[in-house]
């Protein structure tokens, strides 16, 4: 019996059944399946991931991942912008919020929060993250060595939309929190701690430039530098570009161009 005709012929009759046919979802968990394997780097992985999170999960308008270092330190080593990183931030801080109860060693498996401006159970961080026009947030964990229920980590997504998040949505997500685990399983100390450290530096060079961006706005239009920031945010989303691109190039063309006003 030829095996490969066999199996060549049972995967065609598997394909040409409609009800066990692969949907949409399981052939886009397939490719990023197949890209991770491929990714050189743990930078790479975790940006793919983020990639696809914001392909997979429509109303996925940012995304981020948050670690935990081994001395109890929140760091975000990879989001989709630099209003990702402000949200994580706001909630390493404030030591509140989904991403710290998601990555926290036996947190959640899943924080959501369906409407940020209904949400009491983080006092301080809900409405920060309303003034940044974030209307709904899911963090996922993400699991660490033999399935023990504890994390070091979480993928995180916000959404513009109150309501925007749903379960469907959080069950894409943990897969993809599973896939993000794996690929964070096969590192070693060395590996994270460069890419902690590069973050990092990318993270102190997108901050001066943001605040070059600001001082600039603050000069021109005699604002704080909160107001400075949303204005920033605001012509970010608006134009959909990064918010550190758009301050890089209002910092080099700043003779040139203006921002719009409301």
């Amino acid at each position: 019996m030829d095996t490969d005709q066999d199996w060549q012929r049972d995967k065609a009759a598997f394909v040409a059944n409609d009800e066990l046919a692969p949907g949409p979802l399981a052939e886009q968990f397939a490719r990023l399946t197949r890209t991770l394997v491929a990714a050189p780097t743990v930078e790479d992985v975790l940006r793919r991931v983020l990639e696809a999170t914001t392909a997979m999960v429509p109303a996925a308008d940012l995304a981020s991942f948050t670690l935990l270092d081994a001395d109890g330190h929140f760091h975000t080593p990879a989001e989709t912008d630099e209003v990702a990183t402000e949200l994580d931030r706001l909630q390493y801080r404030f030591r509140e919020g989904p991403c710290v109860e998601a990555a926290d060693p036996g947190g959640p498996a899943v924080a959501i929060a369906p409407d940020l401006a209904a949400e009491a159970r983080w006092p301080r961080w809900a409405p920060a993250a309303t003034q940044l026009a974030m209307g709904s947030v899911v963090s996922t964990a993400l699991l660490t060595g033999p399935p023990t229920g504890e994390s070091s980590g979480a993928l995180n997504v916000y959404s513009r939309s109150r309501h925007g998040l749903d379960a469907a949505d959080r069950d894409v997500l943990l897969l993809l929190a599973t896939h993000a685990s794996l690929a964070l399983a096969a590192t070693d100390a060395v590996t994270r701690a460069e890419l902690k450290a590069a973050h990092l530096r990318r993270a102190i060079d997108s901050r001066d430039v943001i605040g070059q961006a600001k001082g600039i706005i603050m000069a021109r239009r005699g604002v704080s530098a909160d107001d400075a920031f949303d204005v920033l945010r605001r012509t970010s989303q608006d134009l959909n570009v990064k918010l550190a691109e758009l301050a890089r190039t209002l910092a080099g063309r700043h003779t040139e161009i203006d921002l719009p006003a409301r």
